[in-house]
């Protein structure tokens, strides 16, 4: 994607076509999921090299990607929790937890972000 704007989209894994949220405006990126009870799907935060978890409701997973939008990492954040920034990230997704290993999405997988 040339330009990011806030909406919906699909984020296409190996094996998996899951719903994605793209929060691309500072607004979106600050709300976050904070005030929600779960996601259907997964939510990308663009730009974005770290998140916090504090005010959450629920656990998250949390994949670092670059430009190219390869995961770096994926961590599971508990609410309260602030992550460690990541050198090289762009993007963050974000999930309920568990979801990103029943997706198979790790280190060194690749995703698409298409309408």
């Amino acid at each position: 994607m040339a330009r990011w704007q806030d909406g919906r989209s699909q984020l296409h894994l190996p094996d998996v076509a899951v719903p994605l949220e793209i929060a691309a405006s500072y607004r979106a990126r600050a709300r976050g999921l904070l005030g929600r009870d779960g996601i259907g799907g997964a939510l990308l935060l663009t730009p974005a090299t770290s998140v916090h978890t504090f005010r959450m409701r629920f656990p998250i997973d949390v994949a670092y990607l670059d430009r190219d939008l390869t995961v770096l990492a994926v961590r599971t954040m508990r609410p309260g929790r602030l992550g460690v920034p990541r050198p090289r990230s762009r993007h963050i997704l974000e999930a309920e937890a568990g979801a990103m290993a029943r997706w198979g999405l790790h280190a060194g997988v690749r995703v698409a972000i298409r309408a």
